[in-house]
């Protein structure tokens, strides 16, 4: 199977084109500004002298918005974001060691500790000025950031591969793996592939020291990447590396590691995703827990975590045509991505929370500290650890690559999203455009033009019947030159409940529309939310929200009446109200309130 570059599909659709031109009309800036506040593009000037010191990740913050703005130049220049990634990069060539190492931290700092402790970041920071590299060459054709991670690249190959003299033999945050795929195939030299392939091939296999605050799990290394079934350990972390491990599978046809990548992906959306698809259920380590252990409240689902599993799901579909990685991509965008951005692009957040109890954070009133590692209730514009805001600028402008993928002679669509596309299928242009407003309502309508092709579109998990020709989840037709199909996918809103065993959404509901979870918020509905009970044989009534611009829904459901005392003897006596609904990436937006996914309902 064979991806769609970004650049080559054009997107039309209101939503997704606005969030698009609101990354470039906005966040790309906000961005840059709190990191130019915070010292973080002064840091590679690598001066021991100044009052802002780095941090050992900062690299990587700069990198992933570098790359965000090579994106956004691949479709229209942007000279003065040009200039500044040009003064970032003229900062590395001129204070990086002669060997070709790089890091502001190390070099500022500690450079008597450079490759000496596996969880300082060295390796993941590389991966992604790597990462920034190739695709500000493919944006700019300007190659200086791209060869000074060649000569950086080379170092690392000859201490880890080589010679073997580091402290540790694979970095504890992976990324370097799934970059040195992508410079490989810029580049066209072997040898970063086989290093890549390196990495992966000894993680687990050797005791590499770590810190006495983690384990092996933490990392992936606690046995062989061939050897791994369930996702393990810190979420970020560890679908980076899932998605190095899909890379060499692909490159070198290598079944046990794409048998391993199934399993794991299978753990993952099957015992350990939210609903919003989000991962990593705990702050302790930003980590995968035990099967169905998914807190609500205490939801730590970071941003990273999400676009991560988007990064793995991409590949898996490279490497098999099964629609299920296709539904867990779209789950991921209308949902535990999209929520990580205020609607006004200057604010985000770090986890994904599926509750929100303000009160909660003033528990704790007689010591200086929280019982609980409680998520913030607003988005804010930057933070300590802040590399969810790049990533955000980095992965809104390339959606366009998750729509389609192609073989010789079949043409599949993952995504419903309004666009058109030129895409080279067996030597033939074939055009393919989509006119829809899908997920507002579920009409599509793909006509392709150029060839005659065999078409494979994707039915929605949220479809349990359609009637006609499948394979693996995609309906097939056979279209001739010119033809146009059109799909209905029926919309209407409905609960869902999830595994007994997630203890937390025991006898609870979520709302869906479409792929689209719906959450209740205090603004709407008034402070005690947990207390409502949906209506199970209520109608959901649609309206589009104006201050939001979000399609609310309300339906009929049913309160307990305030009381003063604390204790009383149980009543069928309710409040008949009208609930209100929207969808969950819109929560936070307004006050901070109450909120809530998962309900009851009688």
């Amino acid at each position: 199977m064979k991806g769609v570059n970004f650049y080559n599909v054009k997107i039309t659709d209101p939503f997704w084109k606005s969030k698009q031109e609101l990354v470039r009309d906005v966040t790309v800036n906000a961005v840059y500004n709190r990191f130019n506040d915070t010292g973080r593009f002064d840091a590679f000037k690598c001066d021991k002298n100044s009052d802002v010191q780095p941090h050992i990740f900062w690299d990587s913050d700069v990198a992933k918005w570098i790359e965000g703005v090579a994106y956004l130049t691949m479709t229209k220049r942007e000279p003065e974001l040009e200039k500044i990634v040009d003064d970032v990069v003229d900062n590395i060539e001129k204070n990086r060691n002669k060997d070709g190492y790089f890091n502001s931290f190390y070099l500022t700092k500690e450079p008597e500790n450079i490759f000496k402790n596996r969880d300082c970041h060295e390796l993941y920071c590389l991966g992604h000025l790597i990462e920034a590299g190739v695709a500000y060459y493919k944006a700019t054709g300007k190659r200086k950031l791209l060869d000074l991670m060649c000569d950086y690249v080379n170092y690392v190959e000859k201490r880890f591969k080589i010679d073997k003299d580091a402290t540790f033999l694979t970095p504890g945050h992976e990324e370097i793996e799934l970059a040195l795929v992508r410079l490989y195939e810029v580049t066209g030299e072997e040898r970063h592939l086989d290093l890549a392939k390196y990495f992966v091939d000894i993680r687990g296999t050797v005791d590499n020291p770590i810190c006495d605050w983690t384990n092996h799990k933490n990392s992936q290394s606690h046995i062989p990447a061939r050897e791994q079934f369930t996702a393990e350990g810190h979420s970020v972390r560890a679908v980076y590396f899932y998605s190095a491990m899909a890379d060499i599978a692909l490159k070198y046809n290598d079944n046990e590691l794409k048998n391993a990548c199934e399993k794991i992906f299978d753990d993952i959306v099957n015992r350990k995703m939210y609903i919003t698809g989000g991962i990593g259920s705990s702050s302790a380590g930003e980590a995968f827990t035990v099967p169905y252990d998914l807190p609500n409240l205490l939801a730590y689902s970071e941003s990273c975590a999400a676009i991560g599993l988007v990064f793995f799901a991409k590949r898996m579909l490279l490497l098999t045509n099964d629609s299920k990685y296709a539904s867990v991509i779209e789950r991921i965008l209308y949902n535990g991505f999209l929520s990580s951005m205020s609607l006004d692009g200057k604010s985000f957040f770090y986890t994904n929370p599926l509750e929100l109890i303000p009160y909660m954070h003033k528990r704790d009133v007689s010591v200086n500290t929280s019982s609980q590692n409680l998520p913030i209730t607003r988005r804010q514009e930057v933070f300590e650890c802040s590399c969810c805001p790049p990533n955000i600028v980095r992965f809104l402008p390339v959606i366009g690559e998750l729509l389609y993928t192609h073989d010789e002679n079949k043409l599949y669509v993952h995504q419903y999203i309004d666009s058109e596309s030129e895409i080279d299928l067996n030597g033939k242009i074939v055009k393919i455009e989509q006119k829809t407003s899908y997920p507002r309502n579920g009409k599509v309508q793909i006509k392709v033009s150029g060839s005659d092709v065999k078409l494979y579109a994707r039915i929605p998990d949220f479809i349990d019947t359609y009637k006609g020709e499948m394979e693996n989840g995609y309906a097939i037709f056979d279209l001739k030159d010119g033809e146009e199909i059109e799909l209905n996918f029926d919309m209407t809103p409905r609960l869902v409940e999830s595994n007994p065993l997630v203890h937390e959404n025991a006898g609870k509901y979520a709302v869906m529309r479409g792929p689209v979870v719906y959450c209740m918020e205090e603004a709407d509905n008034g402070p005690v939310i947990r207390d409502i009970r949906i209506d199970k044989m209520g109608s959901f009534i649609e309206s589009f929200d104006e201050k939001l611009g979000v399609l609310a829904l309300k339906v009929s459901a049913f309160r307990r009446k305030p009381t003063d005392k604390l204790y009383t003897n149980i009543s069928s006596e309710r409040e008949k109200i009208t609930a209100t609904l929207i969808p969950y990436y819109a929560f936070a937006n307004r006050e901070e309130c109450e909120m809530q996914v998962w309900h009851l309902a009688e």
